[in-house]
Order: structure tokens, then sequence, then C-alpha cells
């Protein structure tokens, strides 16, 4: 018989965002969002002169944990999510670690979309949903083969996940979802009446 194995395997970590028994009110994190955004004159000022449809903090504000209690705890629970993420990945950090580099806010309204974009000079990035309306979009990551695979044929509609050229992956508020920097993905446009609201970040080797 034939023997076929995966290799150099693409992971994905997702997980409830008080999985390790925090107690982090999305609630709470929705209100401060929107705080943020209306006294964040910067980043306001940014996202029209860039076109960005909603509100990001990427270019204003990105040392949240900082400036504000409830980002302060944020950080604290998505250490230990990463530090779960790195341990599966098998990184050898020769003495050094993964560390918090940078995190910001997005509201994404009805009709935004954030285009395909990966994080240079970070390790793991990830994001955790603070709001997820009915008929908002999914994160939509791609294949890291595909500048590569030349002449072959799209792949059926119905191929497995793991052979897919995208796959698409819906959070509920209160996910987190962890994935290595380099993988390209991108927020398809959002149908949903409502804003949705994610907190993103990246973390470096240091």
């Amino acid at each position: 018989m034939p023997k076929i194995e995966s290799l150099f395997v693409t992971r994905l970590y997702r997980a409830t965002l008080n999985e390790f028994g925090d107690s982090i009110d999305t609630s709470e994190l929705d209100s401060s969002c929107f705080s943020i955004a209306e006294d964040d004159e910067a980043g306001q000022q940014w996202c029209e002169e860039h076109d960005f449809p909603g509100y990001t903090s990427y270019a204003s504000l990105t040392d949240l944990g900082w400036r504000f209690p409830i980002f302060e705890e944020l950080v604290k629970v998505l250490d230990k999510h990463v530090a779960a993420f790195v341990e599966d990945l098998e990184f050898d950090l020769d003495g050094r670690e993964i560390v918090l580099d940078n995190i910001w806010i997005n509201i994404l309204p009805e009709g935004g979309i954030h285009t395909s974009h990966i994080h240079p000079h970070s390790v793991i990035s990830g994001t955790t949903y603070v709001k997820v309306p009915e008929g908002a979009s999914a994160i939509k990551y791609e294949d890291p083969r595909s500048a590569m695979m030349m002449a072959a044929p799209t792949r059926k509609s119905g191929a497995r996940r793991d052979q897919r050229s995208f796959v698409y992956e819906a959070p509920n508020a209160g996910d987190v979802l962890l994935w290595e920097s380099w993988l390209r993905h991108e927020v398809p446009m959002n149908m949903a009446e409502e804003e949705r609201i994610s907190i993103s970040f990246n973390y470096a080797w240091r």
C-alpha cells in the first residue's frame, strides 16, 4: 500500500479567551474599544487619510496594555495562549522569549474589508474577538504554498480542509486565534449591519 503523509503542516490555534480560568469580560472590552476609538483623534485621522473603513488603533495606539487596565489584564491572558501555542510549535528559543510587540483595536463596519496581508518582523500574530454579529465575515487564510504551485490544477470544491487553497475560520465573540505571522490572511467584506470588533496583536522573538 502507498504511504501518504503531510509535510510542513501550518498550525492554527483556536480557544476561548478564558480557557485558562481567567474572567475577561467581552462586554467591558466592547465598551472600552468604542471609548478609545471616540477619543483617538490621531487614529481617526489616519483611518480617514488611508481610506481605512471603520477604525483601527494600529497607527496610533499600539501600547494599550500600558494605557488601560482592561487591556493590561487581556495581555496577561494572551501571554498564556501564546505560550501554549509556542510549546506546540516546538520552537527552540535559544534563551530568548516570545513577547508582545504591539496590540491594537479593529472596528469594522458594514461593507468594511481588510485586504490580504502578513505581519512582518513578528513570530506569532493573532486576534481575539470582542463582537461578531450574525453575518460578520470570517477570517480567510491562504495556503502559503500558493506562489509556488505554478501549473497545478485548482482544488476540488469539496477538498479536505488541509488541501484547500483558502480556509475560512468563523470566530465567535470571546475566541482567540493564533497563527505564525508569515501566514497570509484577510478579512472579507463585513456583511453584518453591526460593527465587527476585534483586538489584534503581534508577538516577537527577543
